[in-house]
């Protein structure tokens, strides 16, 4: 069985993450993803303590897309270091987690 996992990031406007989770869902990088906000965020950054609101972006994808997801939202983030980060999927529906895979086959 192919290993899963969910994927997150936060940009600071709801077009941000909407154009992030297009683009990586058209690429076949995540079977599909979903735009969360506002959501507080409470963080330390270059030595301050801050807080604001952020979009949270969770995208689902394979263990084996996960390098090339990660890739590309570094790449196309507004942010010079966000976060992404994955955890794994330990358990779905068979049938939801046969739709991620066969979502993010790359087309020949």
């Amino acid at each position: 069985m192919t290993d899963f996992v969910q994927v997150s990031t936060a940009t600071e406007t709801r077009e941000q993450a909407v154009r992030l989770a297009e683009s990586a869902v058209r690429g076949q990088l995540a079977a599909g993803a979903q735009v969360v906000g506002p959501v507080v965020s409470v963080f330390w950054h270059q030595g301050m303590f801050g807080t604001g609101e952020e979009w949270q972006l969770l995208l689902k994808t394979t263990a084996e897309r996960y390098p090339a997801l990660e890739a590309h939202l570094l790449e196309h983030h507004p942010w010079a270091k966000p976060e992404v980060v994955a955890v794994p999927i330990v358990a779905g529906s068979e049938a939801y987690l046969r739709w991620v895979a066969d979502s993010t086959e790359p087309s020949a």
